[in-house]
């Protein structure tokens, strides 16, 4: 049984309706419950408060990020209960399996030398779409020691307090960007054994999965900028990769092939570089069976492409000098 004075527990979302009651009636009673809100309209809040959770309402006249919302639900959190050493992040799109604060809280106990932890976090469909597919085979991760966390995660208060949290200015790659500054400290992060949370992705739809990617490309862009200059070069290898295989490529197959029309369009070929890579991707893989080896050496390929167009964005904003909304992929849900 979790203690509630060792363990807190921070839930964010805008408008997971169904979603975020399957997640609050997932949490242990006996932890200290925090909902944080970013403008929900669909009775969120009201329901919330009837389950007799503390509701924290982010003022909706400053920008809205995943990153701000948790910090506000850490401060509400030190508030209530100052003395918790632990706090477990978790989206409110997910639900939190029963045995990983237990699991989750033994490790820390027994590992000083870690400040951050986290398990399997599984989609609910994974047979719904190749989407919610992708995103099921994505978060399995590698055992052991890790360079980063996603939403979901189970931190040591003191350490995320002495690194002051997230970047409330990031609308994405904050958690990785965290756990940089945390390993910076001197800290471990690891990846258990265990199952730890339940994610409803509802990604039906190709422009849910592009608008999820151009986020992600978007992400590596103001990572590098952030940290792109220190020893780890933060994501400066996944923007060049990006730029690489969703602009650079494409741009000179498409020289190549309008250069060469009038003597039979032969630098046509240069696209086949494209299926070319999937085929080395698959060879390379280690996922089974064949199908699912094929769709994800594809996609792989595909979200370069929305990834560009990410890293395109932020650079445009940075020209301007405005501030990117957030990038958002999910339907309100029912």
């Amino acid at each position: 049984m979790t203690d509630r004075n060792r363990l807190g527990i921070v839930v964010i979302a805008r408008n997971e309706g169904e979603r975020l009651k399957r997640c609050l009636t997932s949490l242990p009673r006996q932890a200290t419950i925090i909902y944080v809100d970013s403008g929900s309209t669909d009775g969120s809040i009201e329901w919330a408060k009837a389950a007799g959770i503390d509701v924290v309402r982010l003022d909706t006249a400053q920008p809205f990020t995943a990153a701000r919302a948790r910090n506000a639900g850490f401060s509400r959190l030190q508030k209530l209960a100052p003395a918790l050493p632990y706090v477990q992040f978790i989206d409110g799109d997910c639900e939190l399996a029963v045995d990983w604060p237990n699991r989750a809280t033994t490790f820390l106990d027994s590992n000083a030398d870690v400040c951050a932890v986290f398990g399997r976090r599984r989609e609910r469909y994974p047979e719904r779409s190749v989407y919610n597919f992708l995103c099921d085979v994505e978060w399995d991760v590698p055992l052991g020691e890790a360079r980063a966390f996603g939403g979901d995660v189970m931190l040591r208060s003191a350490a995320f307090g002495a690194c002051d949290g997230y970047r409330n200015d990031l609308i994405a790659g904050e958690e990785p960007e965290l756990a940089l500054r945390l390993r910076a400290a001197g800290w471990t992060i690891m990846r258990l054994d265990a199952e730890m949370t339940m994610h409803d992705a509802a990604m039906t739809r190709f422009g849910q999965w592009w608008r999820r990617h151009q986020r992600s490309g978007f992400a590596f862009a103001a990572g590098a900028d952030l940290h792109g200059r220190s020893p780890e070069k933060h994501w400066v290898w996944e923007t060049r990769r990006s730029m690489l295989w969703g602009l650079l490529i494409p741009l000179v197959c498409a020289a190549l092939t309008l250069a060469t029309l009038p003597f039979g369009g032969w630098g046509a070929l240069a696209w086949l570089i494209f299926p070319a890579q999937v085929l080395r991707l698959f060879m390379r893989s280690h996922i089974r069976p064949s199908r699912a080896r094929t769709l994800t050496s594809v996609f792989y390929v595909l979200c370069r492409f929305p990834e560009a167009q990410g890293w395109i964005t932020f650079k445009l904003q940075q020209w301007r000098g405005t501030r990117q909304s957030l990038i958002e992929y999910k339907d309100r849900a029912g």
